[in-house]
């Protein structure tokens, strides 16, 4: 453990926390070794590392985050298949409609659909 706690100080210039495992000392270890032999990154993937990881305008670090979902408007039309069935839903101004009824959300319509506990967005592909 103490070479290894010395190579991360080598890569990082500041000690390791101590909740690292051994196994993520010994990673660390073997990536710095074979960035030395084989070269590390390139300058694009730095940078677009860096761009995930850091927003430009408030330097704060980001985790990755969801695709968010496509704002539909009033009367787009969103068509799935279930089953061999064609399901068709229309989007209104406060909510939407299918087989007649309106439903304040996707999510609800998915679960008539299915009879299981689906995201409606995720059911319809949005």
């Amino acid at each position: 453990m103490p070479a290894l706690r010395s190579a991360w100080a080598g890569m990082f210039g500041r000690e390791p926390p101590k909740s690292l495992s051994r196994r993520l000392l010994e990673l660390a270890a073997a990536y710095d070794m074979q960035a030395k032999v084989y070269g590390g990154l390139s300058p694009a993937i730095r940078r677009k590392l860096m761009r995930i990881g850091v927003k430009k305008e408030s330097g704060k670090p980001v985790s990755p985050s969801r695709r968010r979902p496509v704002p539909q408007s009033p009367g787009s039309r969103l068509i799935r298949e279930w089953h061999g069935q064609l399901h068709t839903v229309e989007v209104t101004d406060h909510g939407f409609l299918y087989g007649g009824r309106h439903y304040r959300s996707l999510s609800e319509i998915a679960r008539k659909i299915t009879g299981a506990r689906w995201s409606g967005p995720r059911f319809f592909g949005l």
